[in-house]
């Protein structure tokens, strides 16, 4: 049986909302993740929506595709939007299901650059229409569980793990192992070493300088080497992350009046 919303008829999605299923709302990016792995990782955060719907009952909405602008601006392919310009398609998007009487909504997120803008919108939303809608910024919490569940230390980072992992355990077909490859040396910017994504080092610090993504990874490979990372570890990423989304919505249904 499906759960994407839009797979089904009007009538059926009616009657599942009204019965209290709660609405999934996937989101990721288009941008690169290195050679070997697919550039849309919205459909790692679809995969997932899907997995979470069926062990909660939930539905699932069509996916947003494009992230919040930061380093990826100029990626061949890549399509980012501007914070506030994302901020209003989210709060859009949960408020035509709060006005036709959709009151539990979960966000999926896929990726970093879109954290602040589903922030804001959850907390805009919240004012405006008494309602919480919790927001699992995926890779933020994948990366937290990557070396308790026995991730390498040298493929963790932005073209490798945790979304090389999750994507070679949901998108095999997606995806080419063989292209993996480790980290290249990151020339310096303003003659400083840079630190990471949008920072040089200078006298011990950190500070912050616009940068794009091949100025900090070349070939979006910003983890010491991708190699190391694997379907059986994207397997028990998935199981966690899907878990969590779960107690999420059951958490959504028991704070219901």
């Amino acid at each position: 049986m499906t759960h994407r919303i839009a797979e089904l008829t009007a009538p059926e999605v009616a009657r599942r909302l009204g019965e209290g299923a709660c609405a999934i709302l996937p989101m990721g990016s288009l941008e690169t993740h290195g050679p070997q792995a697919p550039m849309g990782d919205y459909l790692l955060a679809e995969a997932l929506a899907d997995r979470i719907a069926a062990g909660s009952g939930g539905l699932v909405l069509p996916a947003i595709p494009f992230g919040g602008e930061d380093y990826f601006g100029m990626v061949p392919g890549g399509i980012v939007l501007t914070p506030g310009l994302l901020q209003a398609v989210v709060e859009e998007v949960c408020g035509n299901l709060l006005r036709t009487g959709c009151s539990r909504i979960l966000i999926l997120n896929g990726h970093a650059g879109s954290i602040g803008p589903v922030d804001a919108a959850a907390r805009s939303l919240r004012r405006r229409h008494k309602v919480l809608i919790p927001a699992m910024h995926l890779w933020r919490i994948a990366g937290a569980l990557h070396a308790e569940l026995g991730g390498s230390a040298e493929s963790l980072g932005h073209g490798g793990d945790p979304v090389w992992s999750v994507a070679r355990h949901l998108r095999p077909d997606l995806c080419h192992p063989d292209r993996a490859r480790a980290r290249e040396a990151v020339p310096p910017v303003l003659g400083l070493p840079v630190a990471n994504f949008g920072t040089v080092r200078v006298a011990g610090v950190e500070v912050s300088v616009p940068m794009e993504v091949e100025e900090v990874a070349p070939g979006g490979v910003a983890c010491a080497d991708s190699r190391p990372g694997s379907a059986e570890h994207g397997a028990l990423l998935t199981t966690r992350l899907v878990e969590a989304g779960i107690a999420t919505i059951a958490a959504l249904k028991a704070a219901a009046p």
